[in-house]
């Protein structure tokens, strides 16, 4: 008889491993076998069982109830509950005719027992039997495992797709203001790092990762003679910036990718403020997404570190305290006070991030 291999389909032949410490009852079983196709291994005693199972692809096991050493109850239950053998079937074989010792087979983990002297066609009958159902377990487990690398790669792909989306939009946007590239590259690593610091899980902090950069997205939409406006922007320029917001989380939509998701909640929340006095929508504490109460603080950092028509570009020491402390137009009440402690005890990695970037830019 011959099984397919579930790796290449091709057709090989049935192995059977016997154990029993009887050698007259090896040669037996042997003889009962091979007339039907079957290939046989023999071992005398259950340890030899267990090397021959490490070194031999197994299909079914005849197993011997009384031996010396360790018994086949035994064998049984440390065969089921290794991974690697806990599929292959058991068929226990013993003199003894006892309901007892038929339980203490099955419990082990035996799927048939069968007593001695054993019936040639009722070996035949059970193993053909236990090999269909194997068969079937094995092309399951197979298919499973297809499955789930298909289910893998495919995901694989469409979050290459998600990632490949987001550089684009992000790109765009560092065409229309030159000094956005190397923001956006800052913007992703601190909101990763401070997302850590919080405690939060790798699924969140790679999503902001990768969510955050698209945070000014909405600045595509504002007229070029406002967005690079040399000086201070009036009024009504600086209604028309606050626009940007909530046109970043338009341009971003409704999406299945959860990095767009949490990079339209970013564009829309990111410039609220813990006290309420943010915009667009005046969201007060924890009515602010927890995704935008991490990107404003990584903002605020960012842009004091940044040199601005308005302002010069501050040193690490300055935009800490600033935030830490205020200055009049930015406050420490600005921020959520669990991600502001967070941002204090890794301040130092802020500046580390900020310098990496700079010196790359600049061939450093």
């Amino acid at each position: 008889m011959s099984l397919s291999n579930p790796a290449s389909g091709a057709p090989r032949k049935v192995q059977i491993l016997i154990v029993d410490d009887e050698p007259k009852n090896r040669m037996l079983l042997e003889a009962m076998l091979k007339p039907e196709g079957y290939q046989t291994i023999t071992a005398n005693d259950g340890l030899e069982a267990i090397a021959v199972l490490a070194q031999h692809e197994i299909d079914l096991i005849l197993l011997d109830f009384m031996m010396p050493g360790i018994n086949g109850c035994e064998v049984a239950i440390r065969l089921k509950s290794d991974p690697r053998t806990k599929n292959i079937p058991i068929i226990m074989i013993t003199a003894l005719d006892d309901r007892s010792a038929r339980l203490a087979g099955l419990n082990a983990g035996a799927e048939e027992f069968l007593s001695k002297p054993v019936d040639r066609a009722e070996l035949w009958v059970r193993i053909r039997n236990l090999l269909r159902l194997k068969e079937y377990s094995d092309f399951l487990q197979t298919h499973n495992q297809t499955l789930e690398q298909k289910v893998e790669e495919r995901t694989a792909t469409l979050l290459n797709s998600y990632i490949e989306t987001i550089f684009t939009m992000t790109r765009a946007a560092e065409y229309k203001d030159e000094d956005t590239g190397t923001h956006v590259r800052r913007i992703s690593d601190y909101c990763r790092y401070l997302a850590e610091e919080l405690g939060l899980d790798s699924t969140f902090a790679d999503c902001i990762y990768y969510a955050s950069p698209m945070h000014d997205i909405g600045k595509i939409a504002i007229p070029d003679h406002i967005l690079l406006k040399p000086g201070m922007h009036d009024e009504a320029e600086c209604r028309v910036m606050r626009t940007h917001s909530a046109l970043g989380a338009k341009i971003l939509g409704q999406s299945e990718s959860p990095y767009i998701k949490m990079g339209a909640e970013i564009a829309l929340h990111h410039h609220e403020r813990w006290d309420g006095t943010g915009y667009p929508d005046g969201l007060k504490g924890e009515a602010i997404p927890l995704p935008a109460r991490i990107m404003a603080i990584c903002d605020v950092y960012d842009a004091l570190r940044s040199r601005r028509p308005y302002k010069p570009a501050f040193g690490h020491d300055r935009a800490v305290e600033i935030i830490t402390e205020g200055d009049g137009r930015t406050e420490p009440g600005h921020f959520d006070p669990a991600v502001l402690a967070a941002f204090k005890r890794c301040a130092d990695r802020f500046d580390a991030i900020y310098d990496e970037t700079e010196n790359q830019m600049h061939g450093m």
